[in-house]
């Protein structure tokens, strides 16, 4: 059996940690810590588990085997690091940190104590992307030109636990806006795809709808635009925001010489192929998560089968390093108003 703790009890915790957790007959769920005391007593009796005082005494329980951190961005790092170094395994919810250097220290955190450190990058396990890069490396578009990935809904105001309480909207809290919610899952699904790491950044990251009660703009971004040049000179774009009142789009589209791939751009086919020739290649295969449609994210399975088995995790943090590494240049571009290299 594998042992699991769980520090932080909001919205994804209770979305997909714990049922997710819950439903694999090799898991005990064996303790959860929430500074909310009220929440976490409810759900332990829920998943017949104890509710730790603090996160401390959770890292402490010598027979938790492994940890997921569902909290805020802020605190990513530091209770990663604590639960690495108390010699538990970490899934750690995305963003990883909110600075390099805190993700760094993760990563070495993680390799100092030989343990597994996995990010909850969720878009690279559904079968669409991956079936995409299948496609991709078989040339079935020809030579990649250029691309377009986006990710826009209404923002996080549902996706919350306590409502009329946005921690998203927190700077204290979140450190970055849509950016490091929404723009970093098609930062990594680009470079998944392509195979390449992102080496150059131009964006704007733009606060220009969401509010706060007193009528003043939140202080994080709530719109996201980038401009992503990849090892091999293949420049394209990546737009993400909280401020799309219509349907959610969660797409990408690859343009190559000989065809273009449209991916989660219908609704009634996740994967299309329109060659030059004429060609119309159609694929069903899955419909992407939304914020009212939950579905099984793979993550928790794959997380899990990297347990059992002793294997490290392909969404290790030190392959996420990349992805955070464009976060925080397009971070500093916006700043700057100037092009950022990623070295």
């Amino acid at each position: 059996m594998i042992h699991i703790g769980i520090i932080g009890c909001g919205k994804i915790a209770q979305t997909r940690h714990l049922p997710e957790y819950a439903a694999n007959k090799d898991v005990v769920i064996d303790g959860i810590f929430d500074m909310n005391t009220e929440r976490a007593k409810t759900i332990a009796d829920v998943y017949n588990t104890r509710a730790f005082a603090s996160w401390e005494e959770l890292l402490a329980y010598s027979s938790i085997d492994a940890v997921s951190i569902c909290t805020a961005n802020t605190t990513h790092s530091a209770l990663t690091i604590a639960a690495l170094s108390a010699q538990k395994h970490v899934l750690c919810e995305k963003p990883m940190g909110i600075t390099l250097d805190e993700c760094e220290a993760m990563v070495k955190t993680a390799k100092d104590n030989k343990r597994f450190l996995m990010i909850g990058h969720n878009q690279r396990l559904t079968r669409t992307h991956q079936k995409a890069k299948e496609l991709l490396l078989q040339g079935i578009i020809g030579n990649l030109c250029t691309f377009s990935t986006s990710f826009r809904h209404s923002g996080p105001e549902t996706w919350t636990i306590d409502p009329g309480q946005i921690w998203f909207f927190d700077k204290q809290k979140a450190s970055m806006g849509v950016m490091a919610d929404l723009g970093i899952h098609k930062t990594d699904i680009i470079q998944y795809l392509t195979g390449q790491h992102i080496t150059q950044v131009t964006a704007q990251l733009c606060t220009l709808d969401k509010k706060k009660a007193d009528d003043s703009f939140i202080e994080v971004d709530d719109n996201a635009f980038c401009i992503y040049k990849l090892e091999n000179g293949i420049t394209g774009t990546m737009a993400a925001s909280w401020s799309c009142y219509g349907p959610e789009d969660n797409s990408t589209v690859l343009y190559g010489t000989e065809g273009v791939m449209y991916l989660y751009t219908n609704p009634a086919h996740s994967l299309i192929i329109e060659r030059k020739n004429g060609e119309r290649i159609l694929y069903t295969l899955d419909k992407i998560q939304t914020n009212e449609t939950q579905t099984k994210s793979g993550v928790i399975d794959t997380w899990l089968n990297c347990l059992r088995k002793n294997i490290p995790p392909e969404i290790s943090g030190e392959e996420v390093l990349h992805s955070m590494r464009a976060v925080f240049a397009a971070a500093t571009s916006a700043q700057t108003g100037t092009t950022i290299n990623i070295l």
